[in-house]
Protein backbone atom coordinates (compact mmCIF):
# COMPACT_ATOMS: atom_id res chain seq x y z
CA UNK A 1 0.00 0.00 0.00
CA UNK A 2 1.27 3.38 -0.92
CA UNK A 3 1.79 5.99 1.60
CA UNK A 4 0.03 9.32 0.78
CA UNK A 5 2.62 12.18 -0.09
CA UNK A 6 0.74 14.40 2.22
CA UNK A 7 1.47 11.33 5.22
CA UNK A 8 5.01 11.45 4.50
CA UNK A 9 4.87 15.21 3.81
CA UNK A 10 3.67 15.80 7.54
CA UNK A 11 3.81 12.92 10.00
CA UNK A 12 7.38 13.80 10.74
CA UNK A 13 6.91 16.83 12.20
CA UNK A 14 3.55 15.52 13.63
CA UNK A 15 5.61 13.13 15.42
CA UNK A 16 8.27 15.92 16.74
CA UNK A 17 5.24 18.32 17.90
CA UNK A 18 4.13 15.57 20.25
CA UNK A 19 6.75 14.24 21.75
CA UNK A 20 7.92 18.01 22.17
CA UNK A 21 4.30 18.33 24.11
CA UNK A 22 5.43 15.56 26.08
CA UNK A 23 8.21 16.24 27.57
CA UNK A 24 7.18 20.17 27.64
CA UNK A 25 4.00 19.20 29.76
CA UNK A 26 5.53 16.79 31.84
CA UNK A 27 8.16 19.02 33.04
CA UNK A 28 5.01 21.80 33.66
CA UNK A 29 3.09 19.32 35.75
CA UNK A 30 6.19 18.58 37.61
CA UNK A 31 5.87 22.05 38.51
CA UNK A 32 2.01 21.85 39.57
CA UNK A 33 -0.21 23.16 41.36
CA UNK A 34 3.09 25.18 43.48
CA UNK A 35 6.34 24.59 42.12
CA UNK A 36 8.29 24.65 45.71
CA UNK A 37 5.76 22.41 46.95
CA UNK A 38 5.48 20.00 43.42
CA UNK A 39 9.29 19.69 43.49
CA UNK A 40 9.88 18.72 46.96
CA UNK A 41 6.98 15.83 46.13
CA UNK A 42 8.87 14.90 43.22
CA UNK A 43 12.30 14.69 45.25
CA UNK A 44 11.01 12.85 48.29
CA UNK A 45 8.91 10.70 46.25
CA UNK A 46 10.66 9.63 43.32
CA UNK A 47 14.25 10.65 43.41
CA UNK A 48 15.30 10.17 47.17
CA UNK A 49 13.93 6.57 47.44
CA UNK A 50 16.26 6.03 44.40
CA UNK A 51 19.06 6.24 46.81
CA UNK A 52 19.83 10.22 46.58
CA UNK A 53 20.14 12.29 49.51
CA UNK A 54 17.61 14.82 50.07
CA UNK A 55 20.41 17.87 49.36
CA UNK A 56 21.56 16.02 45.88
CA UNK A 57 18.05 14.92 44.93
CA UNK A 58 17.39 18.89 44.97
CA UNK A 59 19.72 19.27 42.62
CA UNK A 60 19.33 16.74 40.37
CA UNK A 61 15.34 17.21 40.35
CA UNK A 62 16.08 20.42 39.03
CA UNK A 63 18.32 19.55 37.01
CA UNK A 64 16.23 16.99 35.53
CA UNK A 65 12.77 19.22 34.96
CA UNK A 66 15.41 21.66 33.08
CA UNK A 67 16.71 18.60 30.85
CA UNK A 68 13.18 18.09 30.14
CA UNK A 69 12.35 21.44 28.94
CA UNK A 70 15.16 21.51 26.98
CA UNK A 71 14.44 18.40 24.97
CA UNK A 72 10.96 20.16 24.45
CA UNK A 73 12.25 22.56 22.63
CA UNK A 74 15.51 20.68 20.88
CA UNK A 75 12.97 18.49 19.01
CA UNK A 76 11.55 21.12 17.48
CA UNK A 77 14.71 23.10 16.38
CA UNK A 78 17.17 22.16 13.31
CA UNK A 79 20.39 21.60 15.96
CA UNK A 80 21.75 18.04 15.92
CA UNK A 81 18.25 16.96 15.33
CA UNK A 82 19.73 13.53 13.82
CA UNK A 83 22.62 13.09 15.70
CA UNK A 84 22.00 13.97 19.22
CA UNK A 85 18.74 14.79 20.15
CA UNK A 86 16.62 12.23 18.66
CA UNK A 87 19.21 9.00 19.65
CA UNK A 88 19.51 11.63 23.26
CA UNK A 89 15.67 11.44 23.63
CA UNK A 90 15.10 7.66 23.00
CA UNK A 91 18.29 7.19 25.56
CA UNK A 92 16.08 9.26 28.40
CA UNK A 93 13.34 7.37 27.98
CA UNK A 94 14.84 4.45 28.00
CA UNK A 95 16.54 5.38 30.94
CA UNK A 96 13.11 6.05 32.51
CA UNK A 97 11.72 2.31 31.45
CA UNK A 98 14.23 0.66 33.31
CA UNK A 99 13.49 2.57 36.18
CA UNK A 100 10.25 2.19 36.25
CA UNK A 101 10.50 -1.33 35.50
CA UNK A 102 12.74 -1.94 38.71
CA UNK A 103 9.73 -0.11 40.65
CA UNK A 104 7.25 -2.57 39.43
CA UNK A 105 9.78 -5.29 40.14
CA UNK A 106 10.46 -4.17 43.92
CA UNK A 107 6.92 -2.44 44.75
CA UNK A 108 4.65 -3.06 42.40
CA UNK A 109 2.50 -1.54 39.95
CA UNK A 110 0.72 0.81 42.75
CA UNK A 111 1.22 4.61 43.23
CA UNK A 112 1.82 7.66 40.98
CA UNK A 113 4.77 7.09 39.09
CA UNK A 114 5.83 11.47 39.34
CA UNK A 115 5.89 11.19 35.13
CA UNK A 116 3.33 13.84 35.33
CA UNK A 117 3.90 15.19 39.24
CA UNK A 118 -0.05 15.74 40.86
CA UNK A 119 -1.66 16.96 37.26
CA UNK A 120 -1.92 13.72 35.69
CA UNK A 121 -1.38 10.76 38.26
CA UNK A 122 0.00 7.45 36.38
CA UNK A 123 0.99 4.18 37.77
CA UNK A 124 4.32 2.78 36.82
CA UNK A 125 3.10 0.66 34.16
CA UNK A 126 0.98 3.08 32.72
CA UNK A 127 3.73 5.38 32.36
CA UNK A 128 6.15 2.43 30.36
CA UNK A 129 3.35 2.04 27.86
CA UNK A 130 3.63 5.74 27.20
CA UNK A 131 7.43 5.68 27.07
CA UNK A 132 7.28 2.69 25.21
CA UNK A 133 5.44 4.46 22.33
CA UNK A 134 7.04 7.40 22.75
CA UNK A 135 10.10 5.52 21.73
CA UNK A 136 8.87 3.79 18.48
CA UNK A 137 7.65 7.16 16.75
CA UNK A 138 10.95 8.13 17.57
CA UNK A 139 12.74 5.23 16.25
CA UNK A 140 10.65 5.48 13.30
CA UNK A 141 11.24 9.10 12.96
CA UNK A 142 15.00 8.44 12.76
CA UNK A 143 15.01 5.33 10.40
CA UNK A 144 12.71 6.79 7.70
CA UNK A 145 13.71 10.01 7.73
CA UNK A 146 17.05 10.45 7.22
CA UNK A 147 17.21 14.27 5.92
CA UNK A 148 16.14 15.12 9.17
CA UNK A 149 17.80 18.65 9.76
CA UNK A 150 21.14 18.08 11.25
CA UNK A 151 22.85 21.35 11.77
CA UNK A 152 26.22 21.38 13.45
CA UNK A 153 25.51 24.31 16.11
CA UNK A 154 26.87 22.88 19.68
CA UNK A 155 27.10 25.99 21.33
CA UNK A 156 23.22 26.40 20.00
CA UNK A 157 22.24 23.19 21.76
CA UNK A 158 24.64 23.81 24.72
CA UNK A 159 23.14 27.02 25.26
CA UNK A 160 18.84 25.35 24.78
CA UNK A 161 20.69 22.64 28.13
CA UNK A 162 22.28 25.37 30.20
CA UNK A 163 19.03 28.04 30.03
CA UNK A 164 17.11 25.63 30.38
CA UNK A 165 18.42 24.33 33.77
CA UNK A 166 19.71 27.61 35.07
CA UNK A 167 15.97 28.39 34.38
CA UNK A 168 14.59 26.36 36.88
CA UNK A 169 17.14 27.31 39.44
CA UNK A 170 16.02 30.62 38.85
CA UNK A 171 12.38 29.93 39.02
CA UNK A 172 12.68 27.34 42.06
CA UNK A 173 15.87 28.55 43.77
CA UNK A 174 17.51 25.88 46.46
CA UNK A 175 16.43 27.28 49.74
CA UNK A 176 18.16 27.57 52.86
CA UNK A 177 15.97 25.34 56.34
CA UNK A 178 13.39 27.23 57.89
CA UNK A 179 14.68 29.96 60.77
CA UNK A 180 15.04 28.58 64.54
CA UNK A 181 11.77 30.46 65.69
CA UNK A 182 9.83 28.69 62.71
CA UNK A 183 10.13 25.42 64.56
CA UNK A 184 8.35 26.94 67.48
CA UNK A 185 4.37 26.54 68.68
CA UNK A 186 2.62 29.54 67.10
CA UNK A 187 0.36 29.40 70.46
CA UNK A 188 0.36 27.52 73.70
CA UNK A 189 -1.54 24.16 73.81
CA UNK A 190 -4.74 24.71 75.78
CA UNK A 191 -5.89 22.41 78.68
CA UNK A 192 -8.35 19.47 77.08
CA UNK A 193 -10.45 16.99 78.78
CA UNK A 194 -8.96 13.61 78.32
CA UNK A 195 -12.17 12.17 77.87
CA UNK A 196 -15.93 12.15 76.83
CA UNK A 197 -18.18 10.76 79.11
CA UNK A 198 -21.90 9.40 77.91
CA UNK A 199 -24.57 9.49 80.64
CA UNK A 200 -27.86 8.65 80.76
CA UNK A 201 -29.05 12.08 82.86
CA UNK A 202 -26.88 15.41 83.75
CA UNK A 203 -29.35 15.55 86.98
CA UNK A 204 -27.93 14.92 90.28
CA UNK A 205 -28.41 11.86 91.63
CA UNK A 206 -30.71 11.86 94.97
CA UNK A 207 -29.10 10.78 97.99
CA UNK A 208 -30.92 7.98 99.70
CA UNK A 209 -32.17 7.97 103.70
CA UNK A 210 -33.43 4.70 104.10
CA UNK A 211 -32.72 1.53 103.07
CA UNK A 212 -35.33 0.80 101.14
CA UNK A 213 -34.29 3.69 99.28
CA UNK A 214 -31.14 2.58 98.95
CA UNK A 215 -32.46 -0.45 97.55
CA UNK A 216 -34.46 1.08 95.14
CA UNK A 217 -32.00 3.65 94.05
CA UNK A 218 -29.39 1.14 93.50
CA UNK A 219 -31.68 -0.82 91.02
CA UNK A 220 -32.15 2.27 89.43
CA UNK A 221 -29.02 3.91 89.21
CA UNK A 222 -27.12 2.98 85.36
CA UNK A 223 -23.40 2.89 85.00
CA UNK A 224 -21.19 5.97 82.96
CA UNK A 225 -20.67 4.41 79.83
CA UNK A 226 -16.98 5.74 78.25
CA UNK A 227 -18.16 5.50 74.67
CA UNK A 228 -14.03 6.19 72.92
CA UNK A 229 -11.41 4.08 71.96
CA UNK A 230 -8.51 3.11 73.99
CA UNK A 231 -5.76 5.09 74.74
CA UNK A 232 -3.05 4.45 72.64
CA UNK A 233 0.22 5.95 71.18
CA UNK A 234 -0.24 8.14 67.76
CA UNK A 235 3.75 8.72 67.28
CA UNK A 236 3.44 12.27 67.15
CA UNK A 237 3.36 13.85 70.55
CA UNK A 238 6.89 14.40 70.50
CA UNK A 239 5.55 17.28 68.28
CA UNK A 240 2.65 18.23 70.25
CA UNK A 241 2.56 17.07 74.20
CA UNK A 242 -1.30 16.73 74.44
CA UNK A 243 -2.22 15.17 70.92
CA UNK A 244 -3.06 11.55 72.93
CA UNK A 245 -5.49 13.09 74.84
CA UNK A 246 -9.22 13.08 73.43
CA UNK A 247 -10.35 14.34 70.00
CA UNK A 248 -7.55 16.12 67.90
CA UNK A 249 -6.93 17.03 64.18
CA UNK A 250 -3.84 16.72 63.07
CA UNK A 251 -2.69 18.36 59.50
CA UNK A 252 -0.29 17.93 57.08
CA UNK A 253 0.10 21.23 55.18
CA UNK A 254 3.11 22.76 53.04
CA UNK A 255 2.60 26.68 53.27
CA UNK A 256 2.71 27.41 49.36
CA UNK A 257 0.06 24.85 48.72
CA UNK A 258 -3.75 25.85 47.24
CA UNK A 259 -5.56 23.03 48.33
CA UNK A 260 -3.59 23.06 51.71
CA UNK A 261 -4.98 26.79 52.20
CA UNK A 262 -8.86 25.38 51.22
CA UNK A 263 -8.91 22.66 53.62
CA UNK A 264 -7.53 25.12 56.05
CA UNK A 265 -10.63 27.17 55.47
CA UNK A 266 -12.62 24.88 55.55
CA UNK A 267 -12.16 23.47 58.79
CA UNK A 268 -12.19 27.16 60.23
CA UNK A 269 -15.40 27.49 59.01
CA UNK A 270 -16.01 24.22 60.50
CA UNK A 271 -14.64 24.83 63.88
CA UNK A 272 -16.92 28.36 63.60
CA UNK A 273 -19.89 26.22 63.54
CA UNK A 274 -18.99 23.17 65.21
CA UNK A 275 -20.01 23.34 69.66
CA UNK A 276 -16.97 21.13 71.16
CA UNK A 277 -14.70 21.13 68.01
CA UNK A 278 -11.23 18.99 68.14
CA UNK A 279 -8.60 20.63 68.83
CA UNK A 280 -6.35 21.70 65.69
CA UNK A 281 -2.84 21.35 65.19
CA UNK A 282 -0.29 21.58 61.77
CA UNK A 283 2.61 20.39 61.00
CA UNK A 284 4.31 22.38 58.03
CA UNK A 285 6.92 21.37 55.48
CA UNK A 286 9.98 23.21 55.37
CA UNK A 287 9.85 24.70 52.17
CA UNK A 288 8.41 27.99 51.90
CA UNK A 289 7.89 28.94 55.55
CA UNK A 290 8.01 32.48 55.06
CA UNK A 291 4.30 32.14 53.99
CA UNK A 292 3.29 30.11 57.54
CA UNK A 293 1.60 34.05 57.93
CA UNK A 294 -0.39 34.72 54.67
CA UNK A 295 -1.23 31.01 55.28
CA UNK A 296 -3.20 31.62 58.47
CA UNK A 297 -4.67 34.92 57.54
CA UNK A 298 -6.04 33.30 54.58
CA UNK A 299 -7.65 30.59 56.66
CA UNK A 300 -8.38 33.03 59.35
CA UNK A 301 -7.52 31.83 62.43
CA UNK A 302 -3.75 31.05 64.09
CA UNK A 303 -3.40 27.12 65.09
CA UNK A 304 -0.34 25.11 67.07
CA UNK A 305 1.89 24.24 64.46
CA UNK A 306 5.33 22.92 63.87
CA UNK A 307 7.55 23.33 60.97
CA UNK A 308 9.66 19.75 60.22
CA UNK A 309 12.20 19.39 57.70
CA UNK A 310 11.18 17.79 54.25
CA UNK A 311 12.62 14.07 54.92
CA UNK A 312 10.98 14.40 58.27
CA UNK A 313 7.62 15.85 56.87
CA UNK A 314 7.27 12.78 54.49
CA UNK A 315 8.19 10.20 56.76
CA UNK A 316 5.77 11.04 58.96
CA UNK A 317 3.05 11.49 56.45
CA UNK A 318 3.84 8.30 54.65
CA UNK A 319 5.23 8.25 50.71
CA UNK A 320 2.01 6.80 50.21
CA UNK A 321 0.01 10.02 51.19
CA UNK A 322 -0.03 13.28 49.94
CA UNK A 323 -0.77 17.10 50.69
CA UNK A 324 -3.11 18.13 52.45
CA UNK A 325 -3.52 15.34 54.83
CA UNK A 326 -6.13 15.66 57.85
CA UNK A 327 -5.48 13.04 60.00
CA UNK A 328 -8.88 12.66 62.68
CA UNK A 329 -7.46 11.53 66.08
CA UNK A 330 -9.22 9.54 69.00
CA UNK A 331 -7.04 8.91 72.38
CA UNK A 332 -4.18 8.53 70.20
CA UNK A 333 -5.94 6.55 67.36
CA UNK A 334 -6.17 7.20 63.88
CA UNK A 335 -9.95 7.28 63.45
CA UNK A 336 -9.58 8.51 59.52
CA UNK A 337 -6.65 10.06 57.31
CA UNK A 338 -7.66 12.06 54.33
CA UNK A 339 -5.26 12.71 51.83
CA UNK A 340 -4.09 14.19 48.70
CA UNK A 341 -6.73 15.85 45.80
CA UNK A 342 -7.96 12.13 44.82
CA UNK A 343 -10.17 9.72 45.90
CA UNK A 344 -9.17 10.03 49.88
CA UNK A 345 -9.17 13.79 49.44
CA UNK A 346 -10.83 15.61 52.77
CA UNK A 347 -14.26 16.10 52.82
CA UNK A 348 -16.10 18.68 54.89
CA UNK A 349 -19.02 16.69 54.99
CA UNK A 350 -18.30 13.72 55.71
CA UNK A 351 -16.24 14.95 57.99
CA UNK A 352 -18.28 16.92 60.00
CA UNK A 353 -20.57 14.03 60.71
CA UNK A 354 -17.44 11.89 61.66
CA UNK A 355 -16.50 13.91 64.45
CA UNK A 356 -20.26 14.47 65.68
CA UNK A 357 -20.45 10.55 66.35
CA UNK A 358 -19.71 8.63 69.80
CA UNK A 359 -16.56 6.14 68.83
CA UNK A 360 -19.66 3.06 68.99
CA UNK A 361 -21.55 4.95 65.67
CA UNK A 362 -17.92 5.32 63.89
CA UNK A 363 -17.87 2.99 60.75
CA UNK A 364 -21.99 2.03 60.51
Amino acid sequence: MKIPNVVKQYWPWSVRVMISLLFLVSAVAKLYPSPYFAITTFEMKQVVPMGFAPVTAAYLSRILIGIEFSLGFLILLPFFTRKIVVPGTIAMLLIFVIQLSAEILTKGNVGNCGCFGALLPMTPLQAISKNILAIILLVLLYVKNKDLVNRPNLSALVNVVLASILGMFMLVPIQPSAPKKAMQPASIEPAEHTHVLVHDSVEKPVVPTTIAEKKDTALTIMPVVVDEPKQKSSGYKQYFSSIDKGKKILCFFAPGCEHCKQTALDLTKLKKQTKDFPALKILFMDEESELIPAFFEHCGETYDYKVLDIVSFWGLIGSSRDTPGVNYLWNGNSIKFYDGINANKFDLKSFKSLISKPFSQIGK
